[in-house]
């Protein structure tokens, strides 16, 4: 995972060349995916994310001259840009000083966003799925929405419930600053 503020008045150039980046990866082998996190409101930093199947597949990227040349091309782009390095579930919740929080607040970060997504998804598409047998019904489910949450809702909670998990605030104070902040 890679954290980058765009430079002032550079926005479009800055996602171009995000998009880019995505392109020369999945021509890797190896490669498994990437995403880009956008900024809360406020804020400038976007976070991408590469993943790859194993350290030696990701150095092969990293080390790349096709890498060296996109990252040539993408200066003054962006402004400091710091890396993080994770493997598995405690990517998500890492810290740069390598500091994790704890398991209940790993899983409570992880239910709420499951949780809304899971119950949209059923009412969404439980009515097509209700007359299938519950090995198939669930198999659905869960190559439809893993995806989902691996990308896209887990890490989105992680970044919103971010100053909760560190410590910084209790999950009610956090909890409400959101709702504030989409208020105003």
């Amino acid at each position: 995972m890679v954290a980058r503020r765009v430079a002032s008045g550079r926005y479009l150039d800055f996602i171009a060349w995000l998009e880019e980046g995505r392109e020369l990866a999945a021509d890797f082998t190896g490669y498994l995916g990437s995403g880009v996190l956008a900024p809360p409101p406020g804020d400038d930093e976007y976070q991408l994310i590469f993943r790859f199947k194993d350290a030696e597949t990701m150095a092969a990227w990293e080390h790349s001259a096709s890498r060296r040349a996109w990252l040539a091309r993408g200066r003054g782009l962006y402004e400091a840009p710091h890396a993080h390095r994770a493997i598995g579930l405690d990517g998500w919740f890492q810290e740069a000083t390598g500091k994790t929080p704890p398991r209940w607040k790993q899983a409570i970060a992880i239910w709420l966003a499951f949780f809304p997504v899971s119950l949209a998804f059923q009412w969404l598409a439980g009515p097509f799925l209700v007359h299938l047998p519950l090995l198939p019904k669930v198999m659905f489910s869960t190559l439809a929405l893993t995806p989902l949450m691996v990308f896209l809702f887990i890490p989105l909670s992680m970044r919103l419930l971010g100053p909760w998990l560190r410590g910084e605030t209790t999950l009610l104070e956090q909890l409400e600053r959101r709702l504030h902040q989409r208020r105003a």
